[in-house]
């Protein structure tokens, strides 16, 4: 995997912290040259930045708000401007936004649930899409999913679940799509990952305690066990795996 990897030019949303911090700081320990992007916070950024120069490698930033088109456009270019291309997209960014139940659901909040999971992926894997095309050895690209888009999630989430569940039909269509330029489209399917800013808002200690006891390993997941398997589906370059989900459940959730 390190030597697949090896200055290859990932682009990472939503890298301030948490599933796309450490898949950052997992694609620059692999040998990535990376851009990330961030919408609320620079120090993580700087941080992975800090990472890369350290080991020789390339690494930048910059802000988008990637529900608008040209923000997400100007971002993309810039990112293939620095890495030289683009042959690793991750598509990180989404979110819950609040837990609301179908009759407190009102018209703002539902689009803005699907622009935040849907939309910014739509504006980011378009404007990277002419990037990855040119990539000369295949591109892969990696979409955040959720446990919640497999089985619905637990009451309140009745939005952000539909929206990660459409993650799942989106990742298998572009495979489709996309195969005869050589870019693999995948995604991952996280649990209940503790120490995210997603959990740590949004999930109380006893909801936690509680879903932990039904979890076969035992155990709450951790950024660190989603980055792995995302740096995995990103260094498949000579690999025959496209149009998949692979789930980091603990074994809570299994199909």
């Amino acid at each position: 995997m390190m030597e697949k990897l090896k200055r290859k030019r990932a682009f990472i949303t939503g890298a301030e912290q948490g599933i796309g911090f450490h898949t950052a700081k997992s694609l620059i320990e692999a040998g990535c040259d990376v851009y990330v992007h961030y919408f609320s916070g620079r120090e993580g950024p700087e941080e992975l930045v800090a990472l890369a120069t350290s080991r020789g490698q390339r690494a930048a930033f910059g802000y988008a708000n990637l529900t608008d088109v040209e923000e997400t456009n100007k971002c993309a270019q810039d990112a293939a401007a620095f890495l030289g291309g683009i042959d690793v997209l991750i598509n990180n960014v989404g979110g819950i936004i609040a837990r609301k139940w179908l009759g407190e659901i009102d018209q703002d909040f539902w689009k803005t649930v699907i622009d935040v999971n849907m939309t910014t992926m739509l504006n980011v894997t378009q404007a990277a899409l002419p990037h990855l095309k040119a990539a000369t050895e295949g591109a892969s690209i990696v979409n955040l999913a959720s446990l919640a888009g497999r089985s619905g999630g637990h009451s309140g989430s009745l939005a952000y679940s539909t929206t990660k569940g459409a993650v799942l039909t989106w990742t298998r269509s572009l495979a489709a799509e996309l195969g005869e330029y050589g870019i693999r489209v995948n995604a991952v399917a996280p649990g209940l990952i503790l120490g995210t800013r997603f959990h740590n808002i949004h999930t109380t200690k006893e909801s936690s305690d509680e879903t932990v006891k039904g979890i076969p390993l035992g155990r709450a997941g951790t950024a660190e066990d989603v980055a792995r398997t995302i740096t995995f589906l990103a260094s498949e370059y000579d690999g025959f795996i496209s149009g998949a989900t692979i789930d980091i459940n603990g074994g809570i959730y299994r199909m």
